[in-house]
């Protein structure tokens, strides 16, 4: 019976930390994001940390997966839970240049 607890153990622990994808992580410093692109799963988060010295405002105008994060501080972070699977560029709307792709696939 001991056996039987410790495999179910095993197997429910390993289930749930399977299902707890970590997030990944897009930073933003001197004006420019990290990365360029990324590519993660539909319904996996970007984390989006403002490591830069001033504000920026994060946000996609691409059809289905729109997001505006307003004034993102510096020093702070926001996840973006991304819904949709398709190609979704990611602005800045205060720093033009500051542009990236997030692909998400099924």
């Amino acid at each position: 019976m001991h056996k039987t607890i410790a495999f179910a153990l095993v197997v429910l622990t390993g289930f749930s930390a399977g299902a707890l994808a970590a997030n990944q992580m897009v930073y933003q410093k001197g004006r420019v994001f990290s990365s360029e692109n990324v590519s993660i799963k539909k319904g996996d988060a970007l984390t989006f940390v403002n490591d830069d010295s001033i504000p920026h405002n994060l946000m996609s105008a691409t059809k289905g997966s729109e997001f505006n994060l307003g004034s993102q501080a510096p020093g702070t972070s926001t996840d973006v839970t991304f819904k949709e699977a398709g190609d979704i560029q990611v602005i800045c709307a205060i720093h033009p240049r500051m542009k990236m792709m997030v692909k998400v696939t099924d």
